[in-house]
């Protein structure tokens, strides 16, 4: 037997419950996967309240991790068992001491890259990877704003864009945040919380603006952002901490300077073998050259998934957060 976390009506973090399977066979194509350590992301919670339908109830909640495989299904040949791997895709279930999914959706860890921050960093890393290189390419001496610069994919960001030369302005929550995001390369922070983000960007840009928000907020800071953009800039809508945009007139897009937006995902991204392949290997280069180093600010044994959860939707966690099983 192995345990899982599992939800069989949506809800708050009570929803979840840890339970005693049989761990299943992999089927042809497919890997089952010994974690070591479990990635929590808001796209977990999403899944959990509904916003975006589970495959079925009862259902596994997860989709990021690190292991090694347990064993392969007919038909696998890059993997074998006792690889080191990493998952950031594939179905719900990963909130678990073992997991089966496709192997085309597993990659092998290089001995540089530990199981705690291979779990922390896939799918933020590989976010990221999507996010200043192929949505928005971004240039040395740009400047950028990025929201919830001290979360897990602020974390990422602001070191990758620091590496590339680019000026990041990262949106904070407090002092202690506008710190964390500095010391990770954010070249200026705004605390929203008690100053004008739109005024802030116009004074650090000398009014010219910016031509890329990167927003994972959603809701709360919509027109913000597009208020921020440059005409002719790009609105990067990628999460929806607060909430999602929605009865949105396409028309405030001319209205505010002919803007662009885009809604992208990992898996919009990461849709073929050779795609994900050169996006892990572009981020385990900054992962072991030292470039991107992974915070992970909370541990949470598995049982305590929903606390791990609860923190994460208030806000109350700095970097990445992962769960061990």
């Amino acid at each position: 037997m192995a345990k899982r976390i599992q939800f069989s009506r949506t809800g708050g973090p009570e929803v979840l419950e840890l339970v005693d399977v049989t761990p299943a066979e992999p089927g042809p194509g497919e890997v089952r996967v010994a974690n070591r350590a479990i990635g929590l992301n808001f796209i977990d919670i999403y899944f959990r309240t509904g916003l975006y339908p589970a495959p079925g109830l009862p259902s596994g909640l997860g989709t990021e991790g690190a292991g090694v495989v347990d064993a392969v299904g007919e038909g696998v040949t890059h993997l074998k068992p006792g690889d080191r791997i990493a998952y950031a895709q594939g179905p719900l279930g990963a909130y678990a001491e073992q997991h089966v999914l496709p192997a085309e959706k597993v990659v092998v860890l290089p001995d540089g890259i530990d199981f705690e921050t291979a779990a922390a960093s896939m799918l933020k890393g590989l976010t990221v990877q999507y996010l200043l290189r192929q949505t928005h390419r971004v240039e040395a001496g740009e400047t950028i704003l990025f929201h919830a610069a001290a979360g897990g994919v602020g974390s990422i960001a602001c070191q990758w864009a620091r590496a590339l030369g680019v000026k990041l302005i990262g949106t904070v929550s407090s002092p202690e945040k506008a710190e964390l995001a500095k010391n990770n390369g954010a070249w200026a922070t705004i605390d929203y919380t008690r100053e004008n983000v739109v005024e802030r960007v116009r004074e650090l840009t000398d009014g010219e603006m910016v031509p890329v928000v990167y927003d994972s907020v959603g809701k709360d800071t919509w027109e913000t952002s597009l208020d921020c953009l440059q005409k002719r800039g790009l609105m990067v809508s990628f999460g929806n901490a607060s909430g999602p945009v929605e009865g949105v007139n396409i028309g405030i897009l001319n209205q505010k300077g002919a803007l662009f937006v885009t809604r992208p995902s990992l898996n919009g991204y990461a849709d073929t073998r050779e795609r994900f392949e050169t996006m892990c290997h572009e981020l385990f280069e900054m992962l072991e050259s030292g470039k991107v180093k992974v915070d992970i600010g909370q541990r949470y044994p598995l049982d305590k998934a929903g606390e791990a959860q609860d923190a994460l939707a208030s806000r109350r966690t700095t970097g990445s957060t992962i769960l061990l099983p």
